[in-house]
């Protein structure tokens, strides 16, 4: 059953990735994107867009999904930067290590960590005390594990910035994240997108999961708003219901509504997903 759900979501994946394979045009007036990097692998980079107008302006950093794995890129992310700067913000789409090019424990954690860091010193138009994450699926993951950074234990991965300065987040979106990280072994979410992650079982791997599954790190000390629809095939509901029972935070449930309807810009689902990133950049 594990394998049947995860061949299912890769189906419906596709249309979502031929609908990104050329990538949105800026409004008039935002510049970018421009490419970063922050560190030597060709995976570690992130595309820039910066809207209209002076500074300072406030960023989402934008983490796209596919269950970790190295088939699926930033180009899931383009056509939410461009929305976000279509409505004032500046978008931070950024690409990981992921598995199957030298990701897994623990490049893909540091890389998120270093990715937000290296907002610290790209544009000085950026403000950043008001940076959010957006993250879809293994995004919303990653972006709800990136807030809970002040907290991880010394020596974890994303706990330092490695000499730099160490940008946090101020809140995030999770749309659709896989946050329990047990539990989605134990239910065969993605089949073993997780513990091809984690590098293996809860079991085998216990302080893994304890650091890594944003359940384990509430409180995580800042808002996490969590967007899923009703009909989810892919991450059930059943995972941010968990996150939000745990942690308090709000739950927006779209009855009816897909995986992917989250990282349409054409959708209310992802209307509320913006909506809710720009509150909580204030």
């Amino acid at each position: 059953m594990p394998r049947r759900r995860l061949l299912s979501g890769l189906a419906l994946l596709l249309p979502a990735l031929a609908a990104c394979s050329t990538a949105p045009v800026p409004a008039e007036g935002t510049g970018g994107p421009a490419r970063l990097d922050y560190g030597p692998d060709p995976s570690q980079f992130g595309e820039l867009t910066l809207p209209a107008g002076d500074g300072p302006v406030p960023v989402v950093m934008v983490v796209h999904g596919g269950f970790w794995r190295s088939s699926y890129g930033l180009e899931l992310g383009r056509p939410l930067a461009v929305d976000l700067a279509n409505h004032g913000v500046a978008a931070w789409n950024v690409e990981y290590r992921r598995v199957g090019n030298g990701g897994g424990w623990t490049a893909t954690f540091d890389d998120v960590a270093a990715a937000l860091d290296r907002l610290a010193d790209a544009d000085p138009r950026l403000d950043l005390d008001r940076v959010v994450a957006v993250g879809h699926s293994a995004g919303g993951h990653l972006v709800a594990w990136l807030a809970s950074r002040p907290g991880l234990p010394a020596g974890a991965p994303g706990a330092g910035a490695g000499g730099g300065r160490t940008v946090r987040l101020r809140g995030a979106v999770s749309q659709a994240g896989v946050l329990d990280l047990v539990d989605a072994v134990e239910e065969g979410v993605g089949g073993a997108a997780v513990t091809d992650l984690m590098g293996g079982t809860p079991g085998e791997f216990p302080d893994r999961y304890a650091v890594g599954s944003p359940v384990a790190r509430v409180p995580i000390g800042v808002p996490v708003v969590c967007v899923h629809g009703t009909a989810d095939g892919n991450v059930p509901i059943r995972q941010s219901e968990r996150f939000t029972a745990a942690s308090g935070d709000e739950l927006l449930t779209l009855p009816g509504v897909d995986h992917f309807a989250v990282i349409d810009p054409s959708t209310d689902a992802w209307r509320a997903c913006r909506d809710a990133a720009v509150r909580l950049a204030g």
